[in-house]
């Protein structure tokens, strides 16, 4: 069994029918979102350590491209490739969120106390 990664972050690539009105991370460039992290981890010989994967809904339609990262259970919503360099550096490797990405509900849980 292979042991369990520092952080894990998970992309919602959940694709709705045209049209849906809730909309859908995967017609916000949600899959180019996933591969822009596993190549950034795999760049900077975090592959192993932390993990970047496809999840269904994560049920935040209204903020996708939705990710969240694990174990801090911390939210980003409009996330594009360009926001993921920031969010390996920022988060990932130096333990601060992002806090323009933050969505809103993930903001409060940030704040101390």
């Amino acid at each position: 069994m292979a042991p369990p990664f520092q952080r894990h972050v998970f992309v919602c690539t959940n694709r709705r029918p045209d049209g849906h009105p809730k909309g859908c991370c995967a017609t916000k460039g949600a899959e180019e979102v996933r591969a822009a992290f596993k190549a950034e981890l795999d760049k900077r010989g975090l592959k192993g350590r932390m993990r970047a994967n496809a999840a269904g809904c994560l049920d935040t339609c209204a903020f996708g491209v939705a990710v969240v990262v694990y174990p801090e259970g911390t939210w980003y919503g409009g996330v594009k490739v360009e926001d993921v360099k920031d969010i390996v550096e920022q988060h990932l490797i130096e333990g601060r969120p992002v806090e323009r990405l933050l969505m809103p509900f993930s903001r409060k849980a940030q704040q101390p106390g």
